[in-house]
Parts: structure tokens; C-alpha cells; sequence
């Protein structure tokens, strides 16, 4: 649930209108008594997975400056670094905390297709990763401890050679703010930054993914030459003598022509399963093994008080289509009959759709196999309702016998 000081006083629309991919915006107190959802334990326990992607920065004590070691990091990484000048940058982790996964809920007035992930940052004091420029928006959440922010909108481009990390060369502020635990920063893309942990400190990047032309295309592309048989060659069985073995016909121009244009034709309903599909597609680091999972143990969770949780991490939206809707989970779409396009909505909006909600809906033809299919998929689970423990035991006992278009953030990366 969004709080009403998360914007520091405005309005989404007027949020959207005044600062969004436009200019920077500083909220005291976005969200009052913010306690971490991580602790600094948890986070380095994370950033010691090989299935977590996760680097350490050591502006000095490296062997060189600003020197980036990949994860896996050892977990007893903190006691062998100095008290300071060093940061830990774990990426994804609303994937694999839910409690961080429910921070991405507040932010309900911006498509969720458009959200990247949540990035933490542990930092020692001074720590930082230097000057840098980012190519998507950002709202910079401060957890424990403090970090000093510097901006500028205008300067050199110029960056220092030579490092693991895009350094800005000669980096001046405009602007610079103190945060503490529950303040906020947004950042558009192209505005240079420099964050500056003054003690031991928490820093949360929720990040928006704004995919490149270029991938886009090709991606698009790629699916055209999929449909595309292999198998059938040029023919001419009405090819005239050549006036001048030379030239390119003009008849020889029009076929080869017919063949690009009829194979690159864009289908307004193939391009937007295609987008639908490539803005879900599961994350590298969430590719679960899938379950079979039948519809009457699904009915039995429900109706028994369950609730339907969106698995950390995963990827779901959904397109109107007049009376139906396209469902796309993790790379998956699901034609949905106008009986089941409202349910869109509702196992869209929010991570937790309650039974309540969900047990005025069971009686419609088909919604139990796609929620059956959705668990199985792993894109939700059930969980049984309170004061038993949230897991998905509720369903467990009746089953029979996550580069996609996703994160592509890299802080000051080369």
C-alpha cells in the first residue's frame, strides 16, 4: 500500500507531470519509521550465492582504485576489508525477500512491467561507487545509517580511464542532501550522482528497466526469423534471357523484395504477444523447476482461507483485448475468455489477492486450471491462512506423484 508521504506530499499525476524522466526529487520522510526489511547479516549471506548476482567495490585497500571483485563473496568478507571506502551491491533482491519484494508494492502508480528490481547496498563508512550516470529512474531509499547524496544535471561526460567502474572525470554538484533512514531520492536517467555513506548504512535502488531500441528490435527480429521456413529457396521458373548478365533484374528485384517484405510484415497480434512475453520473461537468476499441481488442490487451499502470493520476483501483467485479455507470467501468455478477463486486474495489481476475493471468482469455468497453472509455473503460490505459518503446505500434501528482458542494471559499470 502506497503511503500517503511516499512522494512527500504529491500526487502521482503531479509527480509523474513535474519530475518523471525529468528532473530530480528529494522526499523527507517518504516513509516514516522505515525499518529495514534485511539485515546487513542476511544481505552478505545472499551475496555468498552463486545464484545471486552481487560485487564488491573497494574504492581503496584494492589493487587498484575503484576495483570490482563478482560475487560469490565470501560471507566472512566484512571482516577482512578495512573500516572503510568499501560497498556490497547485491542485485534482485526482491527475488529472493519478500518482505523487500513488498517494497516494490508502494510504487503502484508506475506499470509494474517497468520495475527492474531492488538492488541493496551495504556500505562501510565512506563508502561509495563513485560518480556515474545512469541510463533508467531510480528512487534511492535510505535504510539504516546515513549517506550524503551529490547531483548535477550538466557536466563533462569525460570518464577516468582505466578502472572497473565508469568514473566521472572532475564530477561537480549542483545539489547535495543528507539522507537518513526513510528518506528518499528519485533520480531520472542522465543525471550524474555520487552517494557517500557517512556510517555503516543501508541504501535500497528500486529501479525501472527501460529496454534499448536496439534489443528490442533484435529480439523482435529474432522471433520473425523463427516463423520463417529454412527449407524454401528462390525460384524464377519464369526467368527471361539476361539482356546483361550484370545486372540485378528488375523481376529478380521484385521477387527477393517479396520475400523480406512478406516474411518481416509485423502482425499487430503477433507484435503484442511478443512485447507481453519479452517484458515478463523470467530473470536469469529465477528459473524454478516447475510442479504439477492439480486445479481441485488449488480449490481446497482456497476455500479453506488461502492466499494466492506472487512468488518474489516474478514477472506478470496482462493486455486488454475488447472483452478478453492476454495474461503473460514469466515469458508465458494465457488467452483469457471475457468470463475470465477481469480476473487480470486482480492476480495483477498486488502481491496478495486474499480468498476472499478469489472465492467470489471460483466458480467460473477455467480460472481453477490457469491458477493451478500459475502455481505449478511457479509464478504464484498459496499460502495458508494466519496464524498458521505462511508457506505453501497448504497445497503441498495434494500435488500429484527466474539473459530475458530482465535486469540489466549495473551501477557505473564498464
Amino acid at each position: 500500500m502506497r503511503a500517503p508521504t511516499l512522494l512527500g506530499g504529491l500526487t502521482p499525476d503531479r509527480f509523474l507531470r513535474r519530475h518523471w524522466q525529468k528532473k530530480p526529487l528529494l522526499i523527507r520522510g517518504a516513509l516514516p519509521g522505515f525499518r529495514d526489511p534485511i539485515t546487513p547479516a542476511r544481505l552478505l549471506a545472499l551475496a555468498a550465492r552463486a545464484d545471486v548476482e552481487s560485487r564488491l567495490v573497494r574504492e581503496r585497500g584494492g589493487a587498484r582504485k575503484w576495483e570490482v571483485t563478482d560475487g560469490p563473496l565470501p560471507r566472512t568478507l566484512t571482516r577482512a576489508l578495512g573500516p572503510s571506502h568499501w560497498t556490497v551491491l547485491v542485485q534482485n533482491v526482491d527475488a529472493h525477500v519478500p518482505a523487500v519484494a513488498d517494497l516494490i508494492e508502494r510504487f503502484d502508480f508506475l506499470p509494474r512491467w517497468r520495475v527492474d528490481d531492488v538492488m541493496i547496498s551495504l556500505a562501510a563508512p565512506r563508502g561509495s561507487v563513485g560518480p556515474h550516470v545512469d541510463s533508467y529512474d531510480v528512487f534511492l531509499l535510505q535504510g539504516r545509517g546515513r549517506r550524503i547524496w551529490r547531483v548535477a544535471e550538466r557536466f563533462d561526460e569525460d570518464h577516468v580511464r582505466g578502472l572497473d567502474l565508469r568514473v566521472l572525470r572532475g564530477f561537480r554538484a549542483e545539489q547535495e542532501w543528507v539522507l537518513g533512514p526513510g528518506d528518499m531520492l528519485y533520480l531520472p536517467p542522465g543525471v550524474a550522482h555520487h552517494g557517500v555513506a557517512l556510517e555503516k548504512c543501508l541504501t535500497y535502488s528500486i529501479g525501472f528497466r527501460a529496454p534499448a531500441h536496439y534489443d528490442l528490435v533484435a529480439r523482435f527480429l529474432q522471433r520473425l526469423l523463427e516463423g520463417v521456413d529454412r527449407s524454401r529457396r528462390y525460384t524464377d521458373p519464369d526467368l527471361a534471357p539476361a539482356r546483361d548478365p550484370g545486372e540485378i533484374s528488375p523481376a529478380g528485384l521484385a521477387r527477393l523484395g517479396r520475400i523480406v517484405t512478406r516474411a518481416s510484415r509485423v502482425r499487430p497480434a503477433e507484435l503484442l504477444r511478443f512485447l507481453g512475453e519479452y517484458l515478463t520473461e523470467p530473470r536469469l537468476d529465477r528459473r524454478p523447476r516447475p510442479r504439477r499441481l492439480d486445479p481441485s488442490a488449488v480449490a481446497r487451499a482456497l476455500r479453506r482461507g488461502a492466499t494466492l502470493v506472487r512468488t518474489p520476483g516474478a514477472r506478470i501483467a496482462f493486455v486488454r483485448q475488447g472483452e478478453t485479455a492476454l495474461l503473460f507470467a514469466e515469458g508465458r501468455a494465457w488467452t483469457l475468455p471475457p468470463a475470465l478477463a477481469g480476473i487480470a486486474p486482480l492476480l495483477t495489481r498486488q502481491r496478495r489477492t486474499d480468498a476472499e476475493s478469489l472465492q467470489r471468482q471460483l466458480g467460473r469455468r477455467g480460472l481453477l486450471a490457469l491458477l493451478a497453472e500459475l502455481v505449478s509455473a511457479r509464478v504464484c503460490d498459496v499460502e495458508a491462512p494466519h496464524p498458521a505459518r505462511p508457506s505453501s503446505a497448504a497445497v503441498r500434501g495434494a500435488r500429484g506423484s527466474r539473459r530475458g528482458a530482465g535486469s540489466s542494471r549495473t551501477i557505473g559499470r564498464r
